[in-house]
């Protein structure tokens, strides 16, 4: 057996069924091996994407998603792809060829520290020096990835330990790491701090965040919150762990969140943060919020609590887990009083919402396309389990804002907002469930990153379905210099290119475009009733802002 089949083979006993990546010499051994396995290998055109593409499967399957690609530019391509992933948690193995062990540091053709270059977003990295070692790592880094707080480890492989010969493979049962031991159970104590504290208060309110996901925590979530009747605003990474129109949900808060989520926050008189990190788009200002309140920080990651927010009530362990333990206990308080609050300010914050945007339109063009009524149409018409999957920029604005999600996901790059994620994770969650209905929504400059995945797309039969929101600038960067450069705009002009009737038509796809509001309930019906890819441009005004 030489090292590439131990590869394969460790996969095989992590049960991986996928792997997304971009061959070359450095890694064309373990890509060679792959063939005499079931692992169904998915060639991108980016070797970024394939990283995306593995978040998406990732968060739609459950599993740990797998990338690899070759040495060098192939490597570092990765990189963006690598840094969001580890922004927003999400468990991946990362396989990069090298070049020659014995040539390593010596500049060669194609060769790039790439353990070096992504120190600081992975949760830890390997360069293998022997074959032998191969089983080991692997079990390691796919426990790494998978546990506590989630998120991608990179394995770089020169090639001649790929190619070596291994006189013996024993695939370890377990991991024993003394530096490595995550905790999972929440400290009994601090639960009942909170049972306790819950019983003092007149105005709790639960923050959930992305972690609520990855924990497989949503349902605990859910049902601790209406088993006591406490009132749910979630973080952009929380988003769909609640249903949009649940009576105790109140929408996103944050820089771009619902005036009403963010009002709940700051009239609260105890907020109970649940696998978020406090960070400046959900809490611009976290003394301010968390002041004359108590607050319970809960999150499967102790680095996290008290970094940006200091708890009243630490509690370090898994969601799920702990979730558990709170729904064992009865609730001692009626909180329907706040949330009769509440829901008065919902009202009157969605009476505004349709007011602006109708506003909106009537200054920009009465007979157009608004993104967020467009939005709000599409996701309402897609199936109650659709995955919704919003790129960066105004349409993540517009999507966080106006995506109604049942018991669908949203997924998102919230932590590093890496614009382009949409299509290759699109493609991701699609590849986890072929049978679940996937949408991926785009700006103009947001899919222009990533185009060139159509191709992968047709190749894979991929039945993705990607909505483009033109207006022919970087919205969003248009919108910050309209509001602090005072409409001196820079660099922000895509013009009308491309043509994405004739580049549809060039990847053999079907492709519908809409631009005035008596066409939108048809488009929306024709786009998602299509069984083959499909692509919809959506023509709006560019003096449109979130």
């Amino acid at each position: 057996m030489t090292g590439a089949d131990a590869i394969i083979k460790c996969l095989v006993n992590e049960g991986v069924e996928y792997v997304f990546g971009y061959p070359g010499v450095a890694i064309a051994p373990f890509f060679d091996s792959i063939l005499e396995s079931g692992i169904h290998s998915i060639l991108v055109r980016q070797e970024q994407n394939a990283a995306h593409a593995a978040s998406g499967y990732a968060r739609i399957s459950g599993k740990t998603g797998v990338v690899a690609v070759t040495s060098g530019p192939g490597a570092t391509n990765l990189i963006t792809g690598i840094a969001t992933a580890f922004a927003d948690s999400i468990p991946m193995v990362c396989i990069t060829g090298q070049v020659n062990s014995k040539l390593m540091g010596s500049d060669v053709f194609q060769e790039a520290d790439i353990s070096g270059a992504v120190e600081s977003f992975v949760k830890y990295s390997y360069i293998l020096r022997d074959a032998a070692d191969i089983p080991r790592v692997f079990k390691e880094a796919f426990m790494i990835a998978s546990t506590g707080r989630k998120g991608p480890v990179l394995i770089d492989i020169p090639i001649d330990i790929q190619q070596a010969n291994i006189s013996r493979y024993v695939y370890p049962e377990d991991v024993k790491m003394r530096t490595y031991k995550p905790t999972v159970s929440g400290h009994a104590v601090q639960i009942k701090k909170v049972i306790t504290a819950l019983g003092k208060v007149k105005r709790p309110i639960l923050c959930v965040g992305g972690g609520v996901h990855l924990s497989d925590g949503v349902a605990k979530v859910r049902a601790f919150a209406e088993k006591f009747g406490i009132p749910v605003v979630s973080t952009m990474m929380g988003l769909s762990a609640m249903p949009s129109d649940h009576p105790l949900y109140f929408g996103m808060v944050g820089n771009n969140g619902q005036q009403y989520g963010n009002r709940a926050m700051n009239e609260s008189d105890m907020i109970i943060m649940v696998g978020a990190r406090v960070a400046d788009r959900s809490i611009s200002q976290p003394d301010l919020i968390t002041d004359n309140k108590i607050l319970v920080h809960i999150d499967v990651d102790p680095a996290e609590i008290g970094k940006n927010a200091g708890p009243n009530v630490p509690l370090v362990g898994d969601i799920s887990h702990i979730f558990t333990k709170f729904l064992e206990q009865e609730p001692a308080a009626d909180y329907s009083a706040w949330v009769k609050v509440l829901e008065g300010y919902r009202n009157v914050g969605e009476h505004t919402r349709q007011k602006n945007i109708k506003d909106a339109i009537r200054q920009a063009d009465p007979d157009g396309i608004h993104p967020a009524t467009f939005i709000r149409a599409l996701s309402l018409a897609m199936d109650e389990n659709a995955v919704y999957v919003a790129d960066v920029g105004q349409n993540q604005m517009w999507s966080c804002a106006n995506a109604w999600i049942r018991s669908g996901r949203f997924l998102t790059s919230g932590g590093m907002g890496t614009m382009g994620y949409a299509v290759p994770a699109a493609m991701g969650a699609q590849v986890a469930d072929p049978d679940r209905q996937v949408v991926a929504v785009c700006g103009d400059g947001g899919f222009q990153m990533t185009m060139m995945e159509l191709a992968t797309i047709r190749q894979q039969n991929i039945h993705a379905k990607i909505v483009v929101i033109k207006n022919g600038y970087l919205g969003l960067v248009r919108q910050y210099q309209h509001y602090s450069y005072k409409d001196r705009y820079s660099v922000v002009d895509l013009g009308s290119w491309p043509d994405l009737e004739k580049l549809t038509q060039a990847y053999g796809m079907d492709f519908i475009r809409v631009s005035r509001k008596e066409e939108q309930e048809k488009a929306i019906e024709d786009f998602l009733a299509d069984s083959a890819p499909v692509l919809m441009e959506v023509d709006v005004a560019m003096e449109l802002l979130s």
